[in-house]
């Protein structure tokens, strides 16, 4: 007896691989139906298969439609069924997207990040008092953490009350200022300490891994 071996290679290919081979013949048999009743009978059972075999997609908005897209899309858009929806064109689901505009970082300081520059936004839409000052000084310090991550391990505040001064387009000016920002060590050490706790957490967990994985070996 022998038997003919059908390899994936001499296959062809699917349009849609996760739905498998078995839905694209379906879908393909379900083309070359005559009947338009049947045609359209055997559509919508697909769609249900289809919705079965992805069930995470339930929560999508417009899930049915989504499938019913796709089924036409297997179909390399020759299937001709009643779709609540109305049958997509392929122009229509090949049309490139408008480009969105890259986003804007804060100014060429891009290792403060945005979020530094929405912060100083906040502040300067606040009226002068000591709660605005509090914030201001928050803001430098959190500046000078972030310099110290992508940077060096210590810094002047000159250089940070200079930033801040560009970034909020000289309307916060500390430059003058006799306060002090936190010491940079401080700043380290707080980096080091939390780097430090999740080494020993990592290592405790993979120290139980091991524990747990020699007994079962033993009881084995």
């Amino acid at each position: 007896m022998e038997f003919e071996l059908e390899y994936n290679s001499a296959r062809p290919l699917m349009i849609i691989p996760e739905y498998g081979r078995h839905i694209q013949k379906l879908v393909d048999h379900c083309v070359a139906l005559d009947d338009n009743e049947e045609r359209n009978i055997m559509a919508k059972a697909i769609v249900d298969v289809m919705g079965n075999l992805q069930p995470h997609l339930r929560d999508v908005p417009d899930f049915k439609h989504k499938l019913w897209d796709q089924l036409f899309i297997m179909s390399s858009f020759n299937l001709e069924a009643d779709s609540p929806y109305g049958k997509p064109s392929k122009e229509e689901l090949q049309e490139k997207p408008e480009s969105l505009p890259y986003p804007k970082s804060a100014s060429r300081y891009r290792y403060y990040g945005n979020n530094i520059q929405e912060m100083i936004d906040v502040a300067l839409s606040w009226e002068d008092g000591e709660k605005r000052e509090a914030l201001v000084y928050t803001i430098a310090n959190h500046m000078k953490k972030c310099y110290l991550n992508w940077n060096k391990d210590t810094v002047d505040d000159e250089v940070i009350f200079k930033h801040l001064f560009e970034l909020s387009d000289g309307k916060i000016d500390l430059r003058d200022s006799e306060e002090v920002l936190s010491e940079s060590k401080n700043l380290l050490r707080k980096r080091t300490s939390q780097q430090g706790k999740s080494n020993t957490k990592n290592y405790k967990t993979n120290k139980t891994n091991r524990t747990s994985n020699n007994n079962n070996n033993r009881k084995k």
